[in-house]
């Protein structure tokens, strides 16, 4: 960190001082006890101090922070919702930072249907723009478990994926203008709605990913689509992985675009949901080792979803592919289905303690990275219990690992970086990725280091150099 052009608590309380008359009394939280949710992320892994917490409440607010901490050399630690699992939202421990919270600018700004797009402020709930679609008939894609606490700023930051990126793509492909604060106080303004600008270098997507490290997002504007007006699901029992691989390229060939969510899981990770997430039940009579969870969508009204999943699902089971079948047959029935998918993460925890793998894997080689790496994870602890689950369609697998029943909880924790190391391995091997979603941060910050190429970090490093000389903007995050 670069040495403070004023030193000691006089200084500190001078910028506090000129924060305060920026932002207003809204605007700025000293008070610890107020404070303390901000400083640590969901699963306890790291937690930091801060000098003050600043919630600005428009972009010239924000600029005007940037630019009296870059003068006094203070570090900055922007924040969204506080659900991300790397923690790239926690601010150091030393406490000599600022965090920076955009939940003051939740606005949605405008909403064009015949654009097809919505601009709105980074500080916006995910579920509330979502809704704000919804209301226009159309839909914003992005689906994840936080929708309800995540913020776009930090989906934007973290180039969020979830359940739909099959059909629709990351974050990345959904955003076509930002505004950004720069390290040193300066607006970009990039707030265009075109899809098409090929003019010059596409700096929007500096940002996108950057977890913050390069600038603080303020708004963006989003791609919208037309709201589907039938869906058909499918939750389908399945004995081995190879057989939902053949599913999913069925489903492609017969579906086409109309294929929106394949999801998969194991029976362990249903029994977890099952034990202890409240009015879940299994959906079919038998248990079976794996799981798909399977979803058409249209935003036509004769397009015959479900007779299409019907007779997809009835010739794999004519030949073998599956054991068993259920149809979701009214929208309770369908989230019925979801909850039992999205229950997987919480049900972990009182099954005690978890190493998780956010990873990324060639589509074509998920059954071979699982034949690989359970004997791998069950040889360097006997007794684990992987369960396995994710998004089938783009690769992305949340390969997690809970402790041995009756097993020591610390113990088992204390082997998460010699675990990571091994998946990790196997899965660059595979020619798969460390990250797939939820970004790099502090945890992964020497695992990066070394699995990308010297050419890779040293592009990494000269683009944070240009733009943030001081390593002010989310210093120890990412590079």
């Amino acid at each position: 960190m670069a040495k403070t052009s004023k030193t000691g608590r006089d200084g500190d309380g001078a910028l506090i001082g000129a924060i305060a008359k920026a932002v207003g009394e809204k605007g700025l939280v000293t008070d610890p006890g107020e404070m303390a949710p901000h400083l640590e992320e969901l699963r306890g892994r790291y937690r930091g101090a801060a000098l003050a917490l600043v919630k600005p409440a428009s972009t010239a607010e924000v600029a005007e922070v940037i630019r009296l901490a870059a003068a006094a050399k203070m570090p900055i630690v922007p924040q969204g919702g506080n659900t991300g699992l790397v923690g790239g939202q926690v601010p150091p421990e030393h406490g000599r930072a600022l965090l920076v919270n955009l939940s003051r600018m939740n606005r949605v700004r405008s909403l064009d249907p015949v654009d097809n797009t919505i601009t709105v402020e980074a500080g916006c709930l995910l579920a509330s723009v979502q809704a704000a679609a919804a209301e226009a008939e159309r839909l914003f894609p992005l689906s994840l478990a936080a929708e309800g606490s995540c913020q776009i700023g930090g989906n934007l930051s973290t180039n969020a994926g979830g359940i739909h990126v099959l059909r629709y793509g990351n974050m990345r492909e959904l955003v076509l203008g930002l505004e950004v604060v720069l390290p040193d106080g300066r607006v970009w303004d990039g707030l265009r709605r075109l899809r098409k600008d090929n003019t010059g270098y596409d700096l929007k997507q500096l940002f996108i990913g950057a977890e913050g490290t390069l600038g603080i997002i303020t708004t963006a504007v989003l791609r919208l689509f037309p709201a589907p007006v039938q869906k058909a699901t499918a939750f389908i029992g399945l004995t081995q992985v190879e057989h939902a691989m053949a599913i999913l390229e069925r489903a492609r060939a017969v579906a086409g675009d109309q294929l929106d969510c394949v999801e998969l899981m194991p029976r362990l990770g249903l029994e977890f949901t099952l034990r202890h997430i409240p009015d879940t039940t299994d959906p079919l009579g038998d248990p079976h080792p794996w799981y798909l969870l399977l979803e058409l969508a249209s935003g036509k009204a004769g397009d015959h979803l479900a007779e299409t999943l019907e007779a997809l699902l009835a010739e794999a089971y004519d030949d073998g592919l599956i054991g068993d079948a259920a149809l979701a047959a009214s929208a309770a029935h369908r989230a019925a289905f979801w909850r039992l998918r999205e229950g997987i993460s919480e049900a972990q925890k009182p099954e005690g303690g978890s190493i998780k793998h956010d990873i990324s894997v060639p589509v074509s080689r998920i059954p071979e990275f699982f034949a690989r790496a359970i004997p791998l994870v069950e040889e360097m602890i006997p007794g684990v219990r992987p369960v396995p689950f994710g998004h089938l369609g783009d690769g992305n697998l949340h390969f997690n690992l809970t402790q041995p029943a009756g097993g020591d909880r610390e113990a088992f924790l204390d082997q998460w970086e010699d675990v990571n190391r091994a998946v990790h391995e196997l899965v660059v091997e595979m020619g798969g990725s460390i990250s797939a979603e939820h970004g790099i941060g502090r945890m992964k910050v020497e695992e990066l280091k070394h699995f990308k190429s010297a050419v890779e970090i040293e592009l990494m490093a000269r683009v944070k150099g240009a733009l943030d000389p001081d390593n002010l903007m989310n210093p120890g995050k990412v590079i």
